[in-house]
């Protein structure tokens, strides 16, 4: 029995092993699939959807009839069609918009597929132009107006006595042919700029009021009137509705000149104030600036490269405040709290000392506080009881037992900050990170 059972085994084995080492064949092309493109790709523009009509045939099933759009190298649209039988079959393929892209010749393909994998290809060259509108349309809360052709090349114009200086609004285009569509330009938050699609209005905002201009390029999306922040003679750039920002280098006692921006509050951490002179206070180093327009403050943050800074091991960096009864320009108009995205970069002074300078009643609630040190703006690394003490005869350092969450600020029973009165809240690292000295010494 043992004998059979071998012999069983030896002719199974190598039936298995040719099984496994033999490889997929291929299926056969066949069949002889043809397509003819029955469209013309004349005066195309720019955010067109562009209509096709093509007949297939084959002497076997087909599969799929593929349109793909290429400016240069790079497939740019694409559209499937099933072709299940023989016969004519049309489709739109659409074409990109896109911002700063030159008139030119894009290649057009049509590929014809067949069950067994057999295909025919036809290519065209496609010449495709940013469109000259007659006109586009300005839309605001008020009311629409037409913005009409400057003579610059693809800018347009309206002008007009609008309601106020202040103009939120979107922009769209008007329908030029049968292959044309509307096409809106609004803002888009995250960029801070025009965007092809966007459906937040632009924010626009004339330095005059009464009659001014409304500028729009549709090529470049440059558009104006804004509202201008110059820092040191530079345009701030707008990162948002109500702010404005610029990366800067500047070394201590710099001179700093600021455009645009009117009764400014001025934060005593960062700038000094000797009548018309304005001088930056913290040490040299790379900053980031942004101009708030609703409280009319300039935000400055310590940057390590092109990233807000974070406190490194060796006690250099940035330190930041957050928690609550504590803002700028005024604790109770822009509270830190709880958002992380709020928080205070205190100034670096140098010999690893940061300084918060806060004026009872204005940026500090002179009768509580709560707020904290962070390595970073943002959650994760910061100061507990353990790692900062402080020797003050006004303010403690919680210890989640004394009234206070760990690290967090307080003001001793039976005290207050003096209104009015101005308190410098100093953090020195110098001795390191694990050992943190708070002093609080009132101006």
């Amino acid at each position: 029995m043992k004998k059979i059972r071998y012999w069983i085994a030896a002719l199974v084995i190598p039936a298995i092993m040719a099984s496994c080492s033999s490889e997929v064949v291929e299926p056969q092309q066949k069949g002889n699939p043809t397509l003819q493109v029955e469209s013309q790709f004349t005066n195309v523009h720019f955010g067109d959807l562009l209509p096709f009509e093509i007949t297939v045939n084959d002497e076997v099933p087909l599969s799929t009839l593929t349109a793909q759009l290429y400016f240069g190298e790079e497939e740019v649209a694409k559209t499937i069609i099933r072709t299940k039988e023989n016969g004519t079959y049309s489709g739109i393929i659409e074409v990109p918009y896109g911002q700063n892209i030159p008139d030119g010749t894009a290649a057009l393909t049509f590929t014809l597929v067949n069950t067994t994998l057999k295909k025919a290809t036809q290519s065209f060259d496609v010449p495709i132009t940013r469109a000259n509108y007659p006109y586009l349309i300005l839309v605001t809360a008020d009311g629409s107006y037409p913005m009409v052709p400057t003579g610059r090349p693809n800018e347009y114009a309206a002008t007009d006595a609008f309601p106020s200086t202040e103009l939120p609004a979107f922009i769209k285009t008007p329908v030029v042919d049968d292959k044309g569509r509307e096409i809106l330009f609004g803002w888009d938050d995250g960029t801070g700029s025009v965007a092809e699609g966007a459906t937040s209005h632009i924010p626009y905002v004339s330095p005059v009021s009464g009659t001014y201009t409304v500028t729009f390029n549709t090529k470049t999306f440059e558009t104006g009137p804004f509202f201008e922040v110059l820092l040191n003679g530079k345009k701030m750039n707008m990162a948002d509705k109500e702010n404005y920002r610029l990366d800067v280098e500047f070394k201590q006692g710099d001179i700093v000149t600021l455009e645009g921006l009117t009764d400014w509050w001025v934060d005593p951490d960062f700038f000094a104030v000797d009548g018309e002179k304005i001088t930056f206070v913290p040490i040299s180093g790379r900053y980031r600036v942004t101009a708030n327009l609703p409280h009319n403050w300039l935000r400055v943050e310590a940057l390590a490269g092109d990233d807000v800074a974070t406190l490194q091991p060796d006690g250099s960096g940035a330190v930041w405040v957050i928690g609550s009864q504590v803002g700028k320009p005024s604790y109770t108009t822009n509270e830190v709290g709880w958002d992380t995205s709020k928080a205070l970069c205190m100034a670096p002074v140098g010999g690893k000392k940061y300084r918060l300078t806060l004026v009872a009643g204005e940026t500090v609630n002179p009768l509580e506080i709560n707020f904290k040190f962070f390595h970073q703006k943002g959650w994760g690394g910061e100061f507990g009881s353990t790692s900062l003490h402080t020797e003050s005869d006004i303010v403690f350092v919680g210890d989640g037992a004394n009234g206070r969450d760990n690290g967090n600020l307080g003001i001793i029973v039976g005290e207050t900050l003096e209104a009015g009165a101005t308190y410098l809240f100093t953090v020195d690292l110098s001795a390191g990170n694990d050992n943190g000295v708070l002093t609080v010494e009132k101006r």
